[in-house]
């Protein structure tokens, strides 16, 4: 199977503010998240589904791209690469967890918690990437 193309998005720029006490982090999205973060204004991440106890948002860009070009395009046909900056008070009690590899890091947040995560973003959730689907030979 040939891999996901992958579009360079333009995004709403952020406004970081004081990036010291800040922490970047990033969160893969499949088409219905993302259009419920652009409804948001790029402020404010969804409720995760109620069976998800807990919402995930990765500690670099190379996890959050490759689940998004592996499990989102291959559930959905297309996957989103989210980057957003939340205080550092609130990240850091979360531990770092490791999810496979060295790079696969994440922050494990109480799906309870996920108003005060939203609360505490600093400036907009910024769509750094896309990965579509290949064509088929229908879009031809």
């Amino acid at each position: 199977m040939p891999s996901p193309t992958r579009a360079r998005l333009a995004a709403p720029s952020s406004e970081v503010g004081n990036a010291a006490a800040t922490v970047t982090m990033h969160r893969p999205a499949g088409p219905e998240e993302y259009a419920l973060v652009r409804d948001s204004g790029f402020r404010r991440w969804p409720p995760p589904l109620p069976e998800q106890p807990l919402v995930y948002p990765v500690t670099n860009q190379r996890y959050a791209e490759e689940i998004a070009s592996r499990w989102n395009v291959k559930h959905s046909g297309v996957g989103h690469v989210a980057q957003f900056a939340v205080r550092a008070t609130f990240v850091e009690p979360c531990a770092v967890q490791e999810a496979g590899g060295a790079h696969h890091t994440e922050r494990w947040i109480r799906a309870e918690d996920l108003n005060a995560l939203n609360d505490d973003i600093v400036g907009l959730v910024d769509i750094i990437g896309r990965f579509d689907a290949p064509p088929t030979e229908h879009d031809a």
